[in-house]
């Protein structure tokens, strides 16, 4: 027999009491806590007359900065490769512009997405950021799949976002 199994070898930092062996003092723990709660004023936002206060840390949809009808993803590919929901697909192309390389396909699938935020943190030009968006609805499945068209948003819409990024970095 395996030495390691041997029943006198068990030792317990505490043996339980009769009272704890039945669960009864944690069943009436719990109840006493789920009383509390019932007393309690509860809340309830009138959604949709009322939207949500989002705080600045807040984490919606991820988007495309468009600087100058320019996107500024240089298409390094460190989001798609950072995600781990794998919802990023970026696909590089040369440019005659200053950057060098620009996305020639950038989609995000937002049935995949879980808004973690890894592929803003990530991005050295600070092309991607999460927006404040938390309202997604889709039909089907190909609504879902968000093109460099319905990414790209200008720089001006987004200003506040970005120096909420650069102050607490």
């Amino acid at each position: 027999m395996n030495k390691f199994l041997e029943k006198s070898e068990i030792k317990r930092l505490k043996d339980l009491t009769f009272w704890q062996k039945l669960f009864i003092p944690e069943i009436f723990k719990a109840l006493k806590i789920t009383v509390k709660q019932i007393f309690k004023p509860s809340f309830t936002i009138q959604y949709p007359e009322v939207k949500f206060q989002k705080p600045e840390s807040f984490r919606g949809s991820p988007i495309l900065v468009e600087e100058n009808g320019v996107e500024r993803c240089v298409a390094c590919g460190l989001c798609s490769r950072v995600c781990p929901a794998l919802a990023i697909d970026v696909q590089a192309a040369e440019t005659t512009l200053e950057k060098e390389r620009y996305p020639e396909k950038f989609e995000i699938n937002m049935l995949r997405c879980i808004f973690c935020g890894f592929c803003e943190e990530v991005c050295p030009e600070e092309a991607i950021i999460m927006s404040s968006d938390y309202e997604l609805s889709f039909t089907n499945y190909n609504d879902a799949i968000y093109g460099k068209e319905k990414l790209l948003v200008p720089i001006e819409k987004v200003k506040e976002r970005l120096e909420f990024l650069r102050k607490n970095r």
